[in-house]
């Protein structure tokens, strides 16, 4: 099984990092250029379906559970589910004197039939995480200041 673990402090409040950072239609805005499309699909109290399109047009959805007051959301990828067996997403949000430390943590499996492995897509998530959690203290650390 892979997983991985990456993480930034943002210097902002806790609400506009945590209400920024789940605001699924903006992910087109801050995982760069990942994801093409990022759609709610329903919401119904603090679980969000939503579909996401890749660049490459692959789209899927997962969904997620939002734990504001808790400072976390938990995530997990629902069809296709491949390349991967599972997918399953844990954000922490913990509260530091220069800020808040988001924590991306995921925990996954490949298909036998997937393209790479689980090393494989664990370099791949650590590369891409680390770029996209820069653009997100950029984008929040900016809103911030407004």
């Amino acid at each position: 099984m892979g997983h991985t673990c990456n993480s930034i402090i943002i210097n902002a409040p806790y609400s506009l990092v945590f209400d920024i950072s789940n605001d699924i239609p903006r992910w087109i805005e801050l995982f760069g250029s990942e994801y093409k499309k990022a759609e709610i699909i329903s919401k119904e109290g603090d679980k969000i379906t939503f579909r996401l399109t890749d660049d490459e047009d692959k789209s899927w959805v997962s969904w997620r559970l939002l734990f504001k007051d808790e400072y976390f959301a938990y995530a997990e990828r629902l069809e296709p589910k491949f390349p991967f067996i599972y997918m399953k997403i844990v954000w922490l949000y913990t509260l530091k004197p220069e800020g808040v430390e988001l924590i991306w943590i995921q925990h996954f499996e490949m298909d036998e039939k997937a393209k790479f492995t689980d090393k494989e897509v664990e370099g791949f998530i650590n590369k891409h995480s680390k770029e996209n959690l820069v653009i997100f203290k950029k984008v929040i650390e900016k809103e911030a200041q407004l």
